[in-house]
């Protein structure tokens, strides 16, 4: 195993996404003013307004409108802007102003579909959150309605525009660490996930990560991310899983669980387990990709290689230096290290170049209906304490393999 393979100089070009041209549609080039792309954000609470400082510092992306139901809301988003955005309370009448090339959607789950379909019919370019639709009609719907369009489509699953990620990926697709055998998948935290509220009657729409009606839990807001890797790695979707969780450590009139617990079970025997906890944060977040040759482990942007020990004789004698394995972090295996930037800028920039360059985002319509088939599908499994088959329905998203 060559050094090469684990380290790499500059940065990494974009890789494209193997997928079918008929069910991604037509792309169509950017015609804005001096490839300046003018950007809407619906929905400016933690997420939408996390990203727009973001956004200020990318080149050619300009935040031009913000739009949110809440006032106090809508005021912080119009401050994190700047320049001259736009104020809106009503994201229909933001989707009228021609200046607007496309829109970030940070609103709630159970809102993205719908938005999303009202955005392209629009014209706008599309940045949806994770998770890309809430239930089995609304993702079919989306997906019907953005592979008849020309416009981009970004699903906001970050760590697929992650350059090391990428890198991961292919060691991985390459053969670096074996055959796959097993996921091992955590996000711990601890602490109740409640956003604070300055009056009573606005608890369902700022806490709304809490309800079932516009809700996902910790599924679709914090596992997807990693559901969606697991996707990617393997090239096809899982044919079963079955999960449980609970509301067992905050009680306080929340409906999703405030812990969960899923294995989703993929072809060949891959097993991939999701844990999420709001209780103990313990090595927070975690992806630990495990092969017959080797194990990678993942955080948010750095990843280690564990040979297995009947392997690491290979890996002592790297491009004619000897003692490679010195490389070794202590407790962190051996760092595999690219140029890149954080994942969150990195899929801004990609959404940019997608949209001036008219080309497939890596995440797209396609990867984000897949993950959000499969967290339906967790849902289910939990909700109704059963194991859950994947539906046959949508094999059309399904990835064929070569």
């Amino acid at each position: 195993m060559k050094r090469r393979e684990f380290v790499i100089k500059g940065s990494l070009a974009s890789l494209a996404v193997a997928t079918s041209s008929s069910v991604l549609g037509n792309l169509n080039p950017f015609n804005g003013s001096n490839d300046v792309v003018n950007i809407g954000v619906i929905g400016t609470g933690s997420r939408g307004g996390g990203l727009t400082p973001i956004i200020n510092k990318i080149s050619n992306l300009n935040v031009a409108a913000c739009c949110d139901i809440l006032p106090f809301r809508l005021e912080e988003g119009l401050s994190a802007a700047t320049g001259k955005a736009k104020g809106y309370s009503d994201y229909r009448e933001l989707l009228d102003n021609k200046d607007i090339d496309a829109v970030l959607i940070a609103t709630p789950f159970n809102t993205h579909s719908q938005i999303a379909i009202d955005s392209i019919d629009a014209g706008k370019h599309v940045y949806s959150e994770k998770t890309m639709a809430k239930g089995y009609s609304g993702i079919h719907s989306l997906v019907q309605k953005a592979s008849q369009s020309s416009q981009i489509f970004q699903t906001g699953h970050q760590y697929h525009s992650s350059r090391l990620y990428n890198h991961v990926v292919n060691l991985i697709k390459n053969g670096e660490i074996g055959n796959i055998t097993a996921f091992e998948c955590q996000w711990n935290r601890n602490g109740n996930w409640r956003r604070p509220v300055p009056r009573p009657e606005l608890e369902r729409a700022i806490n709304w990560r809490m309800y079932k009606e516009y809700s996902g839990g910790l599924v679709a807001e914090l596992c997807s991310h990693q559901i969606d890797f697991v996707n990617w790695v393997l090239g096809v979707m899982p044919e079963k899983v079955m999960g449980v969780g609970g509301i067992d450590y905050w009680k306080d009139g929340r409906e999703t669980y405030d812990n969960i617990h899923l294995i989703y079970s993929y072809p060949d025997g891959v097993k991939a387990t999701f844990t999420c906890l709001t209780s103990n944060s313990m090595d927070d977040y975690q992806i630990k990709v495990m092969g017959d040759k080797g194990t990678i482990i993942l955080d948010y942007e750095k990843a280690w290689f564990y040979p297995e020990s009947n392997y690491k004789k290979e890996i002592g004698n790297v491009d004619g230096v000897s003692g490679a394995t010195k490389q070794w972090e202590q407790g962190k295996g051996i760092p595999i290290k690219v140029e890149h930037a954080e994942p969150s800028k990195q899929a801004l920039l990609d959404f940019r170049d997608s949209i001036v360059n008219n080309q497939t985002p890596n995440s797209n319509i396609l990867t984000g209906a897949r993950t959000a088939i499969c967290v339906q599908m967790g849902l289910d499994a939990m909700y109704n304490n059963q194991i859950v088959k994947r539906n046959h329905e949508f094999d059309y998203l399904n990835p064929v393999k070569s």
